[in-house]
């Protein structure tokens, strides 16, 4: 860089106001300073932080030239600031600092996966009529930069499915689980004490989160509007080692994915466990880690992998978005160039199908009592529904009481229900019957 493009570019800063200073907003303004002399010389100006508000910040943690206060209206009202990044979470007062920061004419950058899935409809109004952006890449999987991929990398692409394992708490757990046999309440238990799940988990655990980035993700790959209320989601409660091991025995390995496909009858929006053939990449996926499987028409399969969380990874997204807003404004673009959702016009006509409307294959483990015929009852009545079995286990223990797992081939939902529940009528059905979809992701 010469002496006259250094004083160029120092002559010229993009003011940024942080919303919320926990472990995003802190992580974004740590990396902002850390990595700021790499930044200017990517986007051609400085870019500082001018102003934070939070109710935990002291003026210790940040430097000296920055205004601290504890109303984050402070931030979006405050005429120097260009660019406000929230990072407050959930949906008050976040929805109304977004709305307002928008209708003052400054673009946006979030976090906030639940914000933007449902009401991400009407910020997205908000900021078209300002002609300003509204940037989410951080809200879904962290530092992988999936968002981007959907609505740029993919763009030429009519995408066919994705589907992702976008909840690292629920993959960590099913990992612990397959590796050392534990109950899920042990390793959840765990979870929480290392940090990785709240102390009401169920937003993790019960699919809440993986179906809010779902959603956002299913809208920017088939160009529906946001539709949170019509995601099915089923969590990984339930799960049990015995689930695991009979998956392992068949070939498979239990994850908790989401699932969004694009079929004849309209688009299927599904979270929930999901036996996966264990040679798959995505199989492999352990720990906290998050993975994104996307099919397109053109390209194929390509798989996203990284960090879904943490301070660092979800900084970088969230940077990563400042640094785009930026590049747009020094080109002297008001308007945003790119549609929000990645489609100027949607596909209206694109339903988004019931988790009964689904065809999929499945797993059963049928607790039965261990007398003679009991096998053949069951078989009956799934033939008497239209499906066919693929596999069998049935395991011979020293109980009067055991399992019968199967694996079928692909059937409609709405026939499996009614077979489900005609098999636990069954006098010699000891409980409720468990099932899992099972995914082979063929292209």
């Amino acid at each position: 860089m010469n002496s006259e493009s250094a004083k160029s570019i120092k002559s010229q800063s993009l003011k940024i106001g942080i919303c919320g200073f926990g472990t995003v907003g802190g992580g974004s303004y740590n990396l902002l300073q850390n990595n700021g002399e790499e930044i200017t010389r990517r986007v051609g100006c400085a870019i500082d932080v001018v102003r934070i508000a939070s109710r935990s910040i002291k003026s210790g943690d940040v430097a000296s030239a920055v205004k601290i206060s504890n109303d984050p209206f402070d931030v979006v009202n405050d005429p120097e600031v260009d660019i406000v990044i929230e990072t407050i979470g959930g949906f008050e007062p976040a929805f109304e600092v977004v709305r307002q920061a928008l209708a003052n004419g400054k673009h946006v950058v979030t976090a906030n996966k639940a914000l933007i899935a449902e009401r991400g409809n009407e910020l997205f109004a908000v900021a078209t009529d300002n002609a300003v952006t509204l940037a989410f890449e951080s809200s879904v999987a962290g530092g992988i930069p999936i968002i981007k991929a959907l609505r740029e990398g993919l763009s030429a692409n009519k995408i066919d499915w994705l589907a992702g394992i976008i909840n690292g708490t629920g993959n960590f757990i099913l990992t612990e689980m397959a590796e050392k046999q534990r109950q899920f309440a042990d390793v959840l238990a765990e979870a929480q004490q290392l940090g990785y799940a709240e102390a009401d988990p169920a937003f993790d655990v019960e699919g809440i989160d993986a179906a809010h980035k779902l959603t956002i993700m299913a809208s920017i790959a088939f160009g529906i509007p946001l539709q949170f209320d019509k995601t099915y989601t089923e969590g990984i409660s339930r799960i049990t080692p015995e689930d695991i091991g009979f998956a392992k025995q068949l070939g498979y390995r239990v994850k908790h994915l989401g699932i969004a496909r694009r079929t004849d009858n309209g688009v299927e929006m599904r979270v929930h466990p999901t036996l996966i053939p264990h040679k798959r990449l995505l199989a492999r996926v352990d720990g906290v880690g998050n993975a994104v499987l996307v099919h397109g028409n053109a390209v194929g399969s390509t798989l996203y992998s990284g960090p879904g969380a943490g301070a660092d990874a979800t900084a970088s997204s969230v940077v990563a978005d400042v640094i785009d807003i930026a590049r747009q404004k020094l080109a002297g673009m008001n308007k945003p160039l790119l549609p929000a959702l990645g489609y100027l016009s949607k596909h209206d006509d694109l339903e988004v199908v019931s988790i009964e409307e689904i065809e999929s294959e499945y797993y059963l483990r049928i607790p039965v009592n261990d007398v003679v015929g009991v096998l053949a009852k069951i078989s009956s009545i799934l033939q008497g529904f239209d499906i066919s079995i693929e596999a069998v286990i049935q395991k011979e223990l020293d109980s009067k009481t055991v399992p019968i797992v199967i694996l079928t081939h692909k059937a409609l939902e709405k026939k499996l229900n009614l077979a489900v529940a005609a098999i636990e009528a069954l006098d010699d059905v000891s409980g409720e019957v468990m099932r899992i979809r099972v995914e082979s992701f063929e292209d």
